[in-house]
């Protein structure tokens, strides 16, 4: 089975606050045993739009993916993050050559 990943991009209006959204949503990461493959590090944009902030973490599968974003555990930390901040976030299933 594949692993998933999300794939996030992030504009973030308010460093203290998503400072707290980061504690929040480590709860959530620790149950779901998520992995950072890319959290903020320095990034050049070639094409398209993107955001000033990529975020890439890791999960076993799809399922485990999806029940991380659902999860009552992420949702609270998402709500600290809403509102000083836009962000994209796709879930995507990985390559199992």
């Amino acid at each position: 089975m594949p692993k998933a990943y999300w794939v996030a991009h992030v504009d973030v209006d308010d460093p203290e606050i998503y400072a707290k959204y980061r504690e929040a949503n480590a709860v959530a990461f620790a149950k779901y045993g998520a992995k950072f493959i890319v959290r903020g590090g320095n990034q050049i944009q070639r094409e398209g739009l993107s955001r000033a902030r990529t975020v890439v973490i890791e999960f076993a599968d799809m399922d485990t993916a999806v029940a991380c974003f659902d999860s009552p555990e992420y949702q609270a930390a998402k709500d600290i993050r809403d509102p000083i901040s836009t962000a994209d976030l796709v879930i995507v299933e990985g390559y199992d050559a």
